[in-house]
Parts: structure tokens; sequence; C-alpha cells
């Protein structure tokens, strides 16, 4: 893969976690009324809950990475299917 292409890969995903990290805290509050538990050792939120909520952080960051992964081999393909002169 080319290196502008590894770059914009890298930034799509940085973005997209950053939404969609944004988007998890949000829809934890509105579904719970509480702040999502950002320490695993904070014993203030009970274990289920701090669970459930890495179980979903991680699932969507692994998503986004499959994602941006695909979507920037697409990109190289389309580049390197290109005529050079153009």
């Amino acid at each position: 893969m080319k290196v502008p292409v590894k770059l914009l890969s890298i930034g799509a995903s940085v973005a997209a976690g950053a939404l969609a990290r944004k988007g998890l805290d949000a829809a934890w509050r509105k579904g719970t009324g509480g702040e999502p538990p950002k320490d695993a050792a904070d014993l203030e939120h009970p274990l289920p809950g701090v669970l459930v909520f890495a179980l979903v952080t991680a699932v969507t960051a692994a998503v986004i990475q499959v994602l941006t992964k695909r979507a920037a081999s697409k990109a190289a393909l389309k580049l390197q299917r290109q005529p050079h002169g153009k």
C-alpha cells in the first residue's frame, strides 16, 4: 500500500474511533442515566456494566479497524489501476 493511502487509512481510523467513542458515551448516558465506566478499577461502577461497556467498545473498535483497512485497500487498488500519466 502506498504511503498516502496508509496515512489516509490511519486518519480515517482515528477520526472514526473518536466519533464512535463519543457516540458510545452518549448512548451509555442515555441508556443508563450515568457516566460510562472509563476506569475498570473504579469500584463505583458495577462489574457487569464495566464488562458490557468494554465489550461494546472493543467490538466497535474492531469493526472500525476492519472497515477502514478494507476501504484503504480498495483505494490502493484504484490507484494502481489508474495510468500513471493522469
